[in-house]
């Protein structure tokens, strides 16, 4: 049943089937939309203490085996290979469908209509009136308040797992270095959360392909199809540039595994069909995990530390939106770009990517503004298509976060052939 549920033709043939019930059916499918929304929430319940667990032990067995300035020093630099890798990646699909995702005039129209109106109102009102904002916070503050927690508790009663991973990283430092039999009976204490998060972690992958036709149905019953017809171009160069950094994913965790490329995608499922299911990569780290130290053979210590840090802070899912969708805005506007203007989109499509930590959905689309701010590209008028056609995109940022950041790990970890090299 486990396989069966987590097939990925099992998972495509569940959203083709919320499609059709989504389209044929509008009003019955928008009730579906709680079914979704608890299945989520059922997940995201085990991601806080999952990751707090993973870390800290790990952290601590790290600290006691010995390795940790290698570990960090190879984290930094696939990190920022990583980044500027699936920056250029992300050109290709403009490069590639150039011609075919410009938009036309009937698309032109078509974009008139829907930004100039709304389901509400066919006016935009602004209000000038209210108390402007005496304080702009600075960068080194922004950073700080959305880092550091003050109160850990309050962090974890509000999900905020940017605090939540600094505290456990500081605290598993602390732990790690007490050593002796102190930290032991917290390290098994620890050990223990972290398989019962797993565990309920597969318990919540036998009802997925329920979860996908309810959340297909009901977003299609409340967006309809008009915005994905207007944004189909965009749509076809995200797709194709998702499809090559997945292709290169694929490929860097074959030859680090030693694995076939069949043995290899087998081990991907589970992790894929949660990312194109959840749309939310936290609650996929417990199945990456699985996927590279069951599967892939990767040594578990360095997996359950890096998975956590690089699913918080290596954006590249992102990464590859932000520059797919400054492209197309400047098709959109008719703007020629310069190879200067190619490379100002790449470098600030990384620092847009590395700013997203922590954000999702609205928020993370709104920072498109801050790459098109670049080139003196006016997002805001097309922001509400964007916004329409965001959970497809959401879709691929997830699914390019949680592959590529696999591949990621494993670029990090040592092969499990020079493990099995080693003399015990």
């Amino acid at each position: 049943m486990y396989q069966l549920a987590t097939n990925p033709w099992v998972v495509l043939a569940s959203i083709l089937i919320g499609a059709v019930l989504g389209l044929a059916w509008p009003d019955f499918s928008r009730e579906l939309e709680f079914i979704g929304t608890i299945y989520v929430d059922l997940l995201k319940m085990i991601v806080l203490p999952f990751m707090v667990s993973a870390v800290i032990f790990s952290l601590q067995k790290l600290l006691r085996d010995g390795g940790t300035v290698e570990i960090l020093r190879r984290t930094s630099l696939v990190f920022v290979a990583a980044l500027v890798v699936v920056g250029v990646l992300a050109f290709s699909g403009h490069f590639v469908l150039q011609s075919f995702a410009a938009p036309d005039k009937s698309e032109l129209e078509a974009f008139g209509r829907i930004v100039g109106s709304s389901a509400q109102s066919n006016d935009t009102v602004v209000r000038l009136s209210g108390e402007l904002p005496t304080h702009k916070p600075s960068v080194v503050e922004t950073l700080r308040t959305s880092l550091i927690p003050t109160n850990i508790f309050s962090a974890l009663a509000q999900g905020e797992a940017l605090k939540t991973l600094v505290f456990s990283i500081f605290f598993g430092l602390a732990i790690g270095g007490i050593g002796g039999s102190v930290s032991a009976g917290l390290g098994r204490a620890l050990e223990s959360v972290y398989q019962a998060c797993q565990k309920m972690t597969r318990w919540l992958n036998y009802p997925l392909p329920l979860a996908l036709v309810c959340m297909t149905a009901s977003q299609l019953a409340i967006t309809g199809t008009e915005p994905l017809k207007a944004m189909v171009g965009f749509l076809a160069e995200m797709a194709f540039s998702s499809l090559v950094v997945l292709a290169l994913a694929v490929v860097i965790l074959h030859r680090r595994s030693g694995q076939s490329i069949k043995q290899t995608l087998a081990a991907l499922k589970t992790p894929f069909a949660l990312a194109v299911a959840t749309r939310s990569s936290a609650t996929c780290m417990p199945a990456m995990i699985d996927a590279l130290t069951q599967n892939l053979r990767f040594q578990r210590e360095r997996v359950e530390l890096l998975v956590p840090l690089s699913v918080s802070l290596l954006r590249i899912g992102p990464v590859v939106y932000y520059v797919c969708a400054t492209l197309f805005v400047a098709q959109l506007y008719q703007r020629t770009l310069t190879p200067a203007d190619f490379l100002l989109v790449g470098a600030a499509s990384i620092l847009a990517g590395c700013a997203s930590a922590g954000m999702t959905g609205l928020v993370t689309v709104s920072l498109t503004s801050m790459v098109c701010a670049y080139l003196g590209l006016p997002f805001e008028a097309a922001f509400v298509l964007f916004l329409a056609v965001d959970p497809v995109c959401d879709m691929l940022r997830t699914l390019i976060l949680v592959i590529g950041n696999t591949a990621a790990v494993s670029a990090i970890c040592e092969p499990p052939s020079e493990l099995e090299r080693r003399p015990s």
